[in-house]
């Protein structure tokens, strides 16, 4: 059932990118990187992907941001998050927080010390006057459901109560999460049992290429490791029903090149919201990319899901 899904997915969306064409020949993404990544395909490999977009970007010390590293928010040793705020004064600033991807078994904010990956996209939130907050959280097997959703609740309510002292303002708090990440942020949504006495806490919540609803299709192994073997748990364990009921501003990505599965929750949660009283979400299809280099795109000349990003945090909607 999930080939002939997937393929029924492949055929809609090919009709769709017929829109992308004329965008494609002006691309701001290089044409040697761009070919590359379509002679990847529709696969996640960050080892050959990494290697494509890192020379795009800047390297340590980062002028006019000021970094802080490794601030502990809790008491595993991987409760630990990076804030990134402009050097210059300013307060009430838009808070983006961030939570990386990795099959929920591995990943970090930063995938080495001399990474570009994350700091990409907490350059481009202080560059865009915003405070970026990214974090990482306990991994299965070890840390299964519902932990990494709770992890991100835990950065939350450290941000409301700690950005303020650094420029941020805790009535504005944007939360974004790429893949799994995007999993753990839209089950924090979701759910009210992960929120704190204020509720979510958020302005808005932003979901890059997730896994949204668990009974489409046979679940993969990593979402089996972090959500258990046994799928009666499955509806319940999912963020859709949350997410169309929750009042918090929605914006849902996915990149062209993404694997099938990934359109099919894209597209499934983009119609039954328009469908719902929370009515349609912001949403972007990033042509030419993939599901590991769209978040690689963020603070290169690439700007086209950036710019996306920051009309978001700038409208709400």
């Amino acid at each position: 059932m999930r080939n002939i899904l997937s393929q029924l997915a492949t055929a809609v969306f090919a009709i769709a990118l017929g829109s992308f064409s004329a965008l494609a020949q002006t691309s701001p993404l290089p044409p040697d990187i761009a070919a590359k990544l379509k002679e990847l395909g529709r696969i996640i490999d960050p080892p050959k992907t990494q290697p494509l977009l890192a020379p795009l970007h800047e390297k340590e010390p980062y002028a006019g941001v000021k970094v802080e590293r490794d601030i502990k928010y809790g008491g595993d040793e991987r409760h630990l998050l990076d804030v990134f705020a402009p050097e210059t004064a300013g307060t009430n600033r838009p808070v983006l927080i961030f939570v990386h991807g990795g099959g929920f078994t591995a990943g970090n904010k930063r995938s080495t010390p001399t990474s570009p990956f994350f700091d990409n996209i907490m350059l481009w939130a202080a560059r865009n006057g915003m405070v970026g907050v990214n974090m990482t959280y306990r991994l299965a097997p070890q840390f299964a459901w519902p932990a990494g959703s709770e992890d991100t609740g835990s950065v939350v309510r450290w941000v409301a109560a700690n950005v303020a002292s650094r420029g941020g303002d805790p009535s504005r708090i944007f939360l974004a999460g790429h893949s799994a990440g995007a999993v753990h942020v839209a089950n924090y949504v979701a759910h009210p049992q992960f929120h704190g006495p204020g509720g979510a806490g958020l302005a808005g919540v932003i979901l890059i290429s997730g896994i949204y609803d668990l009974t489409m299709g046979e679940a993969s192994n990593a979402e089996r490791v972090y959500f258990g073997t046994d799928a009666s748990l499955y509806k319940d364990r999912s963020s859709l029903a949350g997410l169309l009921t929750s009042k918090v501003p929605l914006m849902i990505t996915i990149a062209e090149l993404d694997p099938p599965n990934f359109e099919l929750q894209f597209n499934n949660l983009k119609d039954k919201a328009c469908a719902s009283a929370r009515g349609c979400p912001r949403t972007f299809v990033l042509p030419e990319h993939s599901h590991i280099s769209e978040t690689y795109s963020i603070n290169t000349k690439d700007t086209r899901l950036a710019d996306e990003l920051l009309a978001f945090v700038k409208t709400g909607k």
